[in-house]
């Protein structure tokens, strides 16, 4: 039986029984199994895992189309090992179809019963890509996007408050395409212009980033592994993840609060553009995430940053107008990275909104206190539903008249810019969905 899709079936399994996030699963399913697969292998076990996770709701409508049982009836090993196969033929053209029935059917004499390799081959054999393209004929427009995207209806519904029809569908496709992996040079340590000699002469293919800190890579695997990395000459970033930080756009010797830090991607960026001098404090609710913070410090190095295990709805008196600049990069939803974390859309309901707003809320009112008189502070989220965006901000400036907007200049890509009050990045080929907002204290 072919190792390569056992694996994968596994991983999906501990995505969907035992809550593991996709990208933790892969890697953690990667390393364990090290000693048996090659580099094509480790490809192939994330283009299943993070194909079937992304597409699920896609695959289920095709199995339900061909089987007789109902989903929630099917054992849950039967049912992935469906989706597996479904997602090859209907989505890899690589992968013959005999390749996909085949090794399907041979995982289900395994992780079924008597009768569950024939269920499979049964339903496998009549699949075809033609199935996928029926779907686009469904009349009703939010059935239609939901099924040809695998969205969620209520994701949509949701975005339809601030979006046309066309604009969310665009949003839904977006979240499906697989990002390239973007890197931010470390400028302590080098130039832009020598990490890509230096890259080059690894043979590893690059674009240009639209930031200038920032390159974009192409068909590179186990990066962690390369000298570079490890050396602290780049890290890993989204683009717009790094434009909050520049958008705060930290001074060096300034006092600066990161109040929700880890891993340390925002926190590490703005010691940089401080030339890592001043100070930088930073926090996290959990430990084992304060010490990734410390851990990414180190790499890159940087020592101006101080880590603090602290909840940021907590008021601390010690910190009343302390900090010249504060960054806010509250919990969210996480519907703005769903195409690096597919399994956030299935995770998600409706009602975690309601939630998260208010850690947000409580986050920004308590925060927001401990900003010096002219001080400038960023609130941003990777989420794209308002609840968690424009109505936090507006309703924040309502309440505290000593704030307002500060102005966020245009930058080259003037269509992601919904208002020069706040920048609102949708999913898109190149970035993240993003939230960003500037205030400054009178």
């Amino acid at each position: 039986m072919d190792i390569v899709r056992e694996i994968a079936l596994k991983t999906l399994y501990k995505i969907d029984k035992e809550d593991a996030y996709s990208n933790i699963a892969v890697e953690k399913t990667i390393k364990e199994n090290r000693n048996k697969i090659d580099e094509r292998d480790i490809g192939f076990i994330s283009e299943i895992v993070y194909g079937v996770t992304t597409w699920k709701l896609t695959l289920d409508e095709i199995i339900k189309k061909y089987s007789n049982i109902r989903l929630k009836k099917i054992s849950p090993w039967i049912l992935n090992i469906l989706r597996m196969g479904i997602y090859q033929i209907v989505f890899l053209d690589k992968v013959p179809k005999s390749a996909a029935v085949n090794e399907s059917v041979n995982l289900a004499k395994r992780y079924g019963h008597r009768g569950s390799s024939n269920f499979v081959n049964a339903i496998l054999r009549k699949v075809d890509k033609k199935d996928y393209d029926e779907l686009f004929e469904i009349k009703d427009d939010i059935e239609r996007i939901s099924k040809t995207t695998s969205m969620p209806v209520w994701i949509i519904t949701e975005l339809l408050k601030e979006n046309d029809i066309q604009k969310v569908e665009d949003i839904c496709k977006a979240s499906n395409i697989r990002p390239k992996m973007t890197i931010r040079i470390n400028t302590l340590k080098t130039n832009r212009e020598e990490i890509k000699k230096l890259l080059k002469e690894r043979k590893i293919e690059f674009e240009e980033g639209t930031l200038e800190d920032f390159l974009i890579l192409d068909k590179v695997k186990n990066i962690e592994n390369l000298d570079l990395f490890k050396n602290g000459y780049f890290t890993i970033q989204d683009e717009g993840a790094g434009l909050v930080p520049l958008i705060l756009d930290p001074k060096p010797n300034q006092v600066v609060l990161d109040a929700c830090s880890s891993p340390g991607g925002k926190t590490t960026y703005m010691a940089e553009l401080m030339k890592n001098k001043g100070k930088i404090v930073a926090w996290d609710i959990h430990k084992h995430r304060v010490a990734l913070i410390n851990e990414n410090a180190k790499r890159l190095g940087i020592d101006i940053v101080e880590t603090k295990c602290q909840d940021a709805t907590i008021y601390k008196e010690e910190y009343k107008e302390k900090f010249d600049k504060i960054l806010l990069d509250v919990p969210c939803s996480g519907m703005g990275v769903l195409k690096r974390k597919p399994d956030i859309k299935w995770k998600r309901k409706p009602e975690d909104i309601e939630e998260i707003t208010k850690i947000q809320t409580k986050i920004l009112e308590t925060c927001s206190k401990y900003l010096k008189e002219k001080g400038e502070m960023v609130y941003a989220t990777c989420s794209i539903f308002c609840e968690e965006n424009e109505k936090i901000v507006e309703k924040f400036l309502q309440n505290n008249k000593q704030f307002d907007y500060v102005v966020i200049r245009k930058n080259k890509d003037e269509n992601n810019i919904k208002d020069l009050k706040y920048i609102q990045l949708y999913q898109a080929k190149e970035n993240d969905g993003f939230f960003i907002c500037k205030f400054q204290k009178k």
